[in-house]
């Protein structure tokens, strides 16, 4: 009897072991799975830098990265933005997301060790982020939202070929924009069409800014402009008041009620970026060796109520193909 128990016990004792072992491995095997710091730096609010940055957050999830994200925003300041990546740095984050030129710039100047994924940047390496868009060198990488300007300036002509002077209104001191505006002097030249740039120091110099172009020209474009998207509603308001037809870089100005763009979608080039931040996390690339990368996808869509605000056809040439903007 008394072996019997002794057996028993023996076991229930072997059991135990295993159980507890069982329970150990999977532990373990939970804790393989690094959680990953991230600070994002985005240099101001605007939907198009908020889709880069909620575009990148999602696709992180879709990775199955678990990160912890420390989010800030610079209010379109450049000074708070170099002061949020010197934060980055102190606190050791594993990976800095800068979302726009200044805050990628800032990113660069506060760690030439933690790796910096910019994306919303138009000229990377005339911005002096990379060595070359093949090529990087050093610790930073990302996307950039170059569109595509030349079908943009096309739907000009398609919507109403009397179009002839076309109003771009951009910030001064936003090297990103100058290099869109000689880029569009250049393709508009090609096109039979002439630009005729207003340039703005601060937000509260738009309105003043549009109501002095729209005596100048036939049509406005809006660029990626981070001031200028700050206040996209603005344009967009009185270029309707004034029958005026405009065409935007990227999608997310249709939400402030531009009519129509062949171009970006920010939300997609932050999930291009997250899986950037895959390969230098989890696959243990370094941003040197991963090429900066443009916008894989990109698509016609048009604002509803500014075509019939307009008094537009939807069978016009320029709408073949597109889609209705829906926020």
């Amino acid at each position: 009897m008394k072996k019997i128990m002794t057996t028993k016990l023996l076991t229930v004792f072997l059991i135990s072991i295993i159980f507890l072992s069982g329970c150990s491995s999977s532990d373990t095997t939970a804790k393989t799975q690094k959680e990953f710091t991230i600070g994002i730096s985005q240099l101001a609010e605007h939907p198009a830098l908020d889709d880069a940055r909620r575009g990148f957050e999602d696709g992180l999830k879709e990775l199955g990265i678990e990160a912890k994200i420390e989010y800030q925003n610079a209010q379109g300041d450049i000074p708070t933005s170099l002061s949020i990546a010197q934060k980055f740095v102190k606190d050791g984050v594993d990976l800095i997301y800068a979302i726009a030129t200044p805050a990628a710039q800032s990113a660069k100047q506060a760690t030439a060790d933690i790796p910096v994924v910019f994306s919303a940047v138009t000229d990377p390496v005339d911005a002096e982020l990379v060595e070359s868009m093949e090529a990087p060198g050093g610790n930073v990488t990302g996307t950039s939202d170059a569109s595509p300007m030349d079908r943009q300036l096309q739907l000009f002509i398609d919507l109403d070929s009397n179009i002839k002077k076309i109003g771009i209104i951009f910030n001064t001191g936003e090297p990103n924009s100058h290099i869109q505006v000689k880029s569009a002097r250049e393709l508009a030249a090609d096109l039979g069409l002439e630009i005729v740039e207003v340039g703005i120091n601060t937000i509260n110099d738009i309105p003043q800014a549009v109501d002095s172009i729209v005596n100048k020209v036939d049509a406005i474009y809006t660029i990626t402009d981070n001031m200028v998207a700050s206040a996209i509603n603005v344009v967009a308001e009185k270029a309707i008041e004034n029958n005026m037809i405009t065409v935007g870089a990227e999608e997310s100005h249709l939400a402030g009620g531009i009519l129509i763009t062949d171009g970006i979608s920010y939300y997609e080039l932050g999930k291009q970026s997250a899986r950037m931040a895959k390969e230098i996390l989890v696959d243990g690339k370094s941003p040197s060796e991963i090429p900066v990368e443009t916008a894989t996808n990109t698509k016609k869509v048009y604002n509803e109520q500014t075509l019939k605000a307009l008094g537009l056809d939807i069978n016009n040439k320029a709408f073949e193909g597109a889609e209705k903007f829906v926020k």
